[in-house]
Formats: structure tokens, C-alpha cells, sequence
């Protein structure tokens, strides 16, 4: 998933300013909330795969991992894409959506933190002030 989102960085002319791997995708949000307070940091791209095993704990999974980035993302006003495919998959539902979820991912992150720069732009008015 990593080479693809690199791949569709560079092919959208993004700069990746960290990479950063955890241990399982129930630890991602730490690491996200760690990047959005980052200066140099316009938004992150999520990746990974929930796959199922013999319990629902995969859905409690995604369901914790969803809110919590939706909730970093609001809280810090920077766009935090989610590029984690699953729950309820298995790991060749996992593999074969590798390249999809990490381009779109990726492409989220990227058109949402230039939306961000756009909305931030102060508004031209329509009567400018002129001071002498």
C-alpha cells in the first residue's frame, strides 16, 4: 500500500513529509493526531486493511478507527483521509484493493488539503477599502 500511495503522491505532485508505520490499524489514530499538530503537515493519508477473523472484533476495529480520524480531522481542520479497507474482509479481499484504497486515499488527502487552502483564502470584497 505504501509504494502505491508514494506512487500516486508524486503523479499528483504532493510532497510526503513522514512516513510512519504502526503495529495495526487500531493505532493509527495516536500517530495522526502526532502528524495534524506537525506545521508541515496538511493533511495524512491513511492505509491498511481490517481483515476478519472469527469474532465482530474487526468491525469494533473500524468503527473505532473511523470516528476517532473523523474526529482529528475536525479537530485540528486538516483533512485526514481514510485508506483502510475493511472490516469484514479477507486477506485476498485485502490484497486485491492495495492499489484502489491507496490511490484514493492518497487522492483524498491531496484535493481536500487544497479545498482547505482555498477555503482559507481571505474573501475579495466586493467594495475594497482604500486608505490614504
Amino acid at each position: 500500500m505504501l509504494k502505491q500511495a508514494l506512487k500516486s503522491s508524486t503523479e499528483l505532485d504532493a510532497l510526503v513529509t513522514y512516513v510512519c508505520k504502526v503495529p495495526g490499524s487500531f493505532d493509527i489514530p495516536l500517530t495522526v493526531q502526532t502528524l495534524l499538530k506537525k506545521d508541515d503537515v496538511d493533511a495524512v493519508a491513511t492505509l491498511g486493511a481490517i481483515v476478519q477473523g472469527e469474532t465482530k472484533h474487526d468491525e469494533v476495529i473500524a468503527y473505532a478507527l473511523t470516528e476517532k480520524i473523523a474526529d482529528l480531522s475536525l479537530r485540528y481542520g486538516k483533512p485526514v483521509a481514510l485508506g483502510v479497507a475493511g472490516p469484514g474482509m479477507t486477506w485476498e479481499q485485502a490484497e486485491a484493493r492495495i492499489e484502489e484504497y491507496s490511490a484514493r486515499s492518497v487522492s483524498a488527502a491531496v484535493k481536500m488539503a487544497l479545498r482547505q487552502r482555498e477555503l482559507e483564502k481571505p474573501a475579495r470584497s466586493a467594495y475594497p477599502v482604500v486608505i490614504e
